[in-house]
């Protein structure tokens, strides 16, 4: 065997294992994705307007399920992609719709939608519940399921984690916490966060505040906050590729790391908490 062929194969190991060790970013985040491959879904009883987004793996098993919950402008076609992105890495996906359909196209929309879906908490809790009964009913989902949301839809994971129906796991990327330790001892499965260092809303000194209430808690958590990026890094990628693209590769592979913790937990019994 010549020393060029034992460099090559230790080159395509190492690749290999790269490979294994980071996962490649999703195609959505990064504005290149590909036709959508779910459906619409009709998951809320007696609601007709609010139609979700379900994604499945096709020809594989499926590891668990997430339910993606949209930022402050409703469920648009980028978190449809992002479903599709879930469904190929094993996961069903289904993408709630927390505005009836409405989707906002300025700041001034978004923070109207906003504010009505805020204004009724008790409805966002019997959206999700709904959405995570349907999951729940899949028979093809073995493991457990999780909550991902970006934003608005970021702090809506952490509030349904107190108040929902339970659940195996909570994402957060950029949303409003919490930094209460007795609130937050209410929540039975480990919290994974993706923050950013730039982002004022929540800063970095809220999400230290939160962490320590984790601790506090005794909240298992994986939270990272990443310098140099903006509020949004992640799932719009595309607003600054050079960037924005290493740290959102990172937390991809966190997550992915997460999800499969997540999905290897017992489900916990149905019922509020």
């Amino acid at each position: 065997m010549t020393i060029k062929f034992v460099l090559h194969f230790m080159f395509v190991i190492a690749m290999m294992e790269h490979s294994w060790a980071s996962p490649v970013l999703p195609d959505a985040l990064l504005g290149r994705a590909p036709a959508l491959k779910g459906q619409a879904v009709s998951y809320l009883a007696d609601d007709a307007q609010t139609r979700g987004y379900l994604a499945k793996p096709q020809n594989r098993p499926i590891n668990g399920g997430v339910l993606l919950i949209h930022e402050w402008d409703g469920l648009t076609l980028r978190v449809k992609e992002i479903a599709d992105a879930f469904a190929n890495v094993g996961y069903a996906a289904l993408a709630v719709d927390l505005y009836r359909g409405n989707i906002g196209t300025s700041r001034s929309e978004n923070l109207a939608l906003v504010r009505a879906a805020r204004a009724n908490p008790k409805a966002i809790t019997q959206n999700l519940n709904a959405a995570l009964s349907t999951l729940r009913e899949d028979l093809d989902i073995k493991g457990g399921i999780a909550t991902i949301g970006w934003c608005f839809g970021g702090g809506i994971a952490l509030s349904f984690a107190l108040e929902g129906e339970k659940h195996e796991g909570t994402a957060i990327f950029y949303g409003s916490l919490l930094d209460d330790p007795e609130r937050l001892k209410h929540i039975h499965h480990e919290v994974y966060g993706t923050f950013a260092g730039l982002d004022r809303g929540p800063s970095r000194d809220d999400v230290d505040r939160f962490v320590s209430a984790l601790r506090s808690a005794g909240v298992p958590n994986d939270v990272h906050v990443y310098d140099n990026v903006q509020h949004g890094f992640w799932l719009h990628a595309d607003r600054d590729p050079q960037t924005n693209t290493a740290p959102a590769q990172d937390a991809w592979s966190r997550l992915l790391k997460y999800l499969e913790r997540t999905s290897d937990q017992p489900r916990l019994s149905s019922g509020l908490r």
